[in-house]
């Protein structure tokens, strides 16, 4: 099989020193910045039909990642867009893996921590070299349409893992040098001792990827870990494996590269049909665990790993609060893109549209009720009222469980916007649903839990204040990673920022334009905080990455 040549990068800015070092001056202004280019236009004339040319010569094979392995085997990876994948997979042991982490764990923890920050740069470099290849990956595995795939499976994913980066060699650079201590006693010599701290990173670092955004959600805790010194175990979603196998061989290319043990990392698959996770994870050599998903899995692992360090991202509600605007079809305009994209396969986007039954306030006098839920379910029938435009905003649904939440939904309210199947012109197979629309009293329960997919609830409340109340309600009880508020009354605005600080929940005021509440951006915002039932970690903060290594301290008397 003919290999097509990778082109080298330009990225924003300069060598891996100096990319590193404006790393850590970004996380510290939290201004905008980014290393790697968002537009597909900045990789090349070429670079896209390479990509794609190198994507589909992975189709039908057996993967090389470099691991040593006797077969290879089959999983239950498929494209939500209908092609045949037939890619299987190296079959390692938790055993096997185990071992050879152990072994090259000695040498990557005995490194000096800038030494493996630029190894990590290095890793992400190379992988922004073939963006468009783990673009048509994502793409295929989880259902994004393709520029979403492109962006936040490649530069945007690259981007949440340098800032990892940043913070790791942060936090262990707090960690002065060795150092002479003195303490005086008066008219008696001083005491005096050498003093020194070596850091010990935690042990063999398990990531346990998701289904849908599988490289943005993976490389945080997959970068924070090896930064810090720990080794580290992939095991992709059964469902989703190519991206991070890609991930897998181009690091452990660039660490053989670098002169260190490529078995610093790993890749285990579950076989089709079988489950390997909780027994990999409990394994004694296992001293960190990485999950994002659903909050059954989650909430057992924060139970049952004693001694471990787990950081989980999993299932939240996440609400809008309609309570006043200056530009109500600007707000049409922008929740019918936040709500829709990715079929509502995203963690971030909004679920329930809390409606006052008074209204609610312009600039031109109160509208009404009703009027306002029709102008919202026109919004964004209008939007993807043409299927071509549709489908690229939708992409597909990746698992059937959605297409069955989507169903019940139906029945739990007044459907305002029957859901209905989508042609997509380039891909017949793909499964493509617009989102069903519900219209809910406030004492429904059906809003009150995660319907991951293409489902929107309008859930009609007895008053404005009732609005912030049933949200900060839900993601205490339920967890929630945004909110998203419309407001333009000084007081409302803050009634709804300390509901957002009890609840532990990001919120976005009166987004009206090409900014949507979706998004979160690397170096500045937090993605998830850690405070309610929606995970426990923050993307990123010290916290993420300073428990992922110890300091053990060394005294000797001079």
């Amino acid at each position: 099989m003919a290999v097509i040549g990778r082109k080298a990068l330009v990225t924003n800015t300069g060598s891996v020193e100096e990319r590193l070092d404006r790393a850590l001056t970004a996380i510290a202004e939290r201004t905008y910045w980014s290393a790697y280019p968002e537009h597909p236009k900045a990789y090349g004339e070429d670079a896209p039909g390479e990509g794609e040319a190198r994507f589909n010569a992975l189709l039908g094979a057996p993967f090389a990642t470099g691991q040593e392995s006797d077969r290879s085997v089959e999983v239950e990876e498929s494209s939500p867009f209908g092609i045949e994948l037939g890619i299987t997979y190296p079959e390692v042991s938790i055993d096997a893996a185990m071992d050879r982490a152990v072994v090259a764990g000695s040498g990557w923890a005995a490194a000096d921590p800038r030494e493996r920050a630029e190894v990590c740069v290095r890793i992400l470099d190379r992988l922004a070299e073939d963006s468009f290849t783990m673009a048509h990956a994502v793409m295929h595995t989880t259902g994004q349409a393709f520029l979403m795939a492109f962006q936040a499976g490649g530069p945007h994913a690259l981007d949440r893992g340098l800032e990892a980066v940043a913070y790791a060699l942060a936090e262990q650079e707090r960690i002065p040098g060795p150092l002479v201590w003195e303490k005086p006693q008066g008219s008696r010599p001083p005491l005096v001792i050498q003093k020194e701290w070596v850091l010990r990173p935690r042990g063999v670092a398990v990531t346990i990827g998701v289904s849908t955004f599988p490289t943005w959600n993976g490389y945080p805790g997959i970068f924070a870990s090896l930064a810090t010194g720990n080794t580290v175990v992939v095991k992709p979603h059964q469902a989703t494996v190519l991206p991070l196998a890609l991930f897998v061989r181009t690091a452990r290319e660039v660490l053989h590269e670098a002169g260190f043990d490529p078995n610093v990392v790993q890749m285990i698959v579950d076989p089709n049909g079988e489950r390997i996770a909780k027994e990999l994870v409990q394994r004694p050599e296992v001293g960190i665990v990485d999950y994002t998903g659903g909050s059954a899995f989650g909430d057992w692992l924060e139970r049952n790993l004693p001694g471990k360090q787990v950081y989980t991202e999993k299932a939240g509600v996440n609400s809008v609060i309609l309570d006043s605007a200056s530009d109500l079809k600007g707000v049409f305009r922008n929740l019918s893109v936040s709500m829709t994209m990715y079929s509502g396969q995203m963690c971030t986007t909004p679920q329930n549209l809390f409606v006052p039954a008074e209204g609610v306030v312009t600039d031109e006098g109160v509208v009404s009720y009703d009027d306002v839920v029709s102008g919202f379910v026109g919004a964004i029938e209008g939007l993807l009222g043409d299927d071509e435009r549709a489908a690229s905003i939708l992409g597909a649904i990746k698992g059937a469980d959605s297409l069955e939440r989507v169903d019940a939904a139906a029945g739990s309210g007044t459907v305002r916007s029957a859901s209905r199947a989508v042609a997509n012109p380039d891909f017949p197979d793909a499964t493509v649903r617009t989102p069903t629309i519900v219209e809910v009293d406030a004492d429904s329960d059906a809003f009150r839990r995660e319907m991951f997919g293409p489902v929107i609830y309008v859930v009609k409340t007895p008053s404005r204040q009732a609005s912030v109340d049933l949200a900060l309600e839900t993601a205490r009880d339920h967890g929630a990673i945004t909110w998203l508020a419309y407001a333009t009354d000084d007081d409302m605005v803050e009634s709804i920022v300390d509901a957002a600080v009890t609840a532990g929940v990001g919120v976005a005021f009166n987004l009206t334009g090409g900014l949507f509440v979706n998004q979160s951006a690397a170096y500045s915002d937090f993605h998830v905080t850690g405070a309610n039932p929606a995970g426990n970690a923050s993307l990123s903060d010290s916290a993420f990455v300073a428990n992922r290594f110890r300091v053990v301290g060394v005294r000797r008397e001079t």
